[in-house]
């Protein structure tokens, strides 16, 4: 009985003691996501320099630094990529990586950043290029030129074989179409459902991007050029 008794004592005193511990970890691991959404990088700078952990990922399986990209929070997420601590090819379930969200928000400074720290310009599936093509904003073009110059795959096919012409010529901004265009993207390829750059372009009503694909055809054509 006395065993018991002292076994019961001890197990009370250690859950007492790690109470405290676990209590103060929870209220960190929401106080730095919560910081995130705000762009409150002294909040986030105090939290590491107590030693918490910079690629813990949020409830959802997202990577602070994409997220931080996603929210558009750049005081942080300027912060998160200058730390050797925190992984930058780190990819969520739909296969997103840092890199992506950074060349769909048109972050040249941190597409620099994670480039040089090795973010994977040329993953397999849907790539930053992608990302960056369907983005229709003007900042849009610099962002596809600099991924360019950084060697990335002009004609990278997604899982379904869209392509960034097809994503530009649907979505994005005519600039990266012409600059696709001309960088020699191949517009005869299409995608599992058999279309082309000059289908997406059609099926999303723009007739002066269809316009401006079908003249880059007819002056290969000319050219000798396919």
């Amino acid at each position: 009985m006395r065993l018991i008794k002292k076994r019961i004592v001890i197990q009370w005193l250690f859950a007492v003691s790690i109470t405290p511990a676990l209590s103060a970890r929870a209220q960190s691991y929401d106080d730095f996501f919560a910081a995130i959404k705000r762009d409150d990088i002294d909040t986030v700078q105090r939290l590491a320099s107590r030693g918490f952990d910079l690629n813990t990922l949020d409830p959802s399986g997202q990577h602070p630094l994409y997220l931080a990209i996603r929210d558009e929070a750049p005081k942080v997420s300027t912060y998160l990529v200058r730390q050797p601590s925190v992984k930058v090819e780190v990819r969520n379930a739909k296969g997103e990586s840092p890199l992506m969200m950074a060349a769909l928000k048109a972050r040249l400074d941190l597409i620099e950043a994670l480039i040089a720290r090795g973010a994977e310009v040329n993953k397999p599936g849907w790539a930053p290029l992608h990302y960056a093509a369907t983005n229709p904003g003007e900042q849009s073009l610099p962002v596809a030129r600099l991924l360019l110059e950084r060697y990335a795959f002009i004609d990278a096919q997604s899982p379904n074989g869209t392509t960034p012409l097809m994503m530009a010529a649907h979505y994005g901004n005519k600039a990266v179409v012409k600059l696709l265009l001309d960088e020699g993207a191949d517009t005869a390829m299409k995608n599992e459902q058999g279309l082309s750059a000059i289908d997406f372009a059609h099926r999303a009503g723009r007739g002066d991007v269809a316009e401006l694909i079908a003249a880059a055809i007819r002056q290969r054509q000319s050219t000798g050029k396919w």
